[in-house]
């Protein structure tokens, strides 16, 4: 009977070993140089070339496109549900964003989902959903916490249909995205796909179109949930 407790409690504990493995943090970007295991797409539809002379880098851990503006990098594997962190710092006229769950063609912004990273300055007349802390052109942030000319904190899970931001420590975003059914414009002013059609399931990546210095984005993490 009792080795029958001690088989039992072994089996508990590398079950529970298996499942921290499986949910640990892990780098998207371990080793400087050309990012391995990632594209690079056209802003407006991915599926088309990046401008030329686009050229992602990562060094002393920090990713920067060190070419011309105009594209986005994204992950060849696709996520679901998970948690993702990392540090960014914007010029005086940066212009970046997250991509959430995209897919392989279209526009990220309106085709998936794009969390936004821009300098006020970029754009004076946007929107509180086109500067930092919006999903873009869709839902502003509860408040705006960015910190020009600063390296400033995300932390992001997508869970399901349930996305939470933070932004350096506070909260900016908490929605279900079926409680969105609106639709936004398009930059050439077609509809885009509602909020609460887009897909649970893409690739995950980084944009460039700032003015003048380019985004640096570093500390990427990922951790996949079940």
């Amino acid at each position: 009977m009792r080795n029958l407790f001690y088989v039992l409690l072994l089996s508990i504990l590398f079950l529970n070993l298996g499942c921290t493995e499986t949910s640990k943090w892990e780098p998207l970007f371990p080793n400087d140089g050309t990012p391995q295991g990632w594209f690079s797409g056209h802003w407006a539809d991915v599926a088309n070339p990046a401008p030329e002379g686009t050229d992602w880098q990562v060094k002393d851990g920090v990713l920067t496109n060190e070419g011309v503006r105009g594209g986005w990098l994204l992950s060849e594997k696709e996520y679901a549900n998970f948690e993702l962190k990392f540090d960014f710092l914007l010029g005086d006229r940066g212009n970046s964003g997250c991509a959430l769950r995209v897919p392989a063609k279209g526009d990220p912004a309106f085709d998936g989902i794009e969390l936004q990273m821009a300098d006020f300055r970029y754009n004076q007349e946007a929107t509180d959903s086109e500067l930092t802390g919006g999903i873009y052109r869709a839902i502003a942030p509860k408040e705006q916490v960015y910190k020009p000319n600063e390296w400033n904190s995300y932390w992001i899970v997508c869970d399901g249909p349930h996305i939470k931001v933070e932004l350096n420590g506070v909260l900016i975003q908490d929605f279900n995205m079926g409680d969105y059914d609106m639709t936004v414009m398009r930059h050439n002013g077609e509809e885009a796909v509602p909020i609460n059609k887009r897909p649970l399931r893409g690739h995950i990546g980084f944009q460039e179109l700032s003015r003048d210095s380019k985004a640096q984005i570093k500390n990427i993490m990922i951790k996949e949930l079940k």
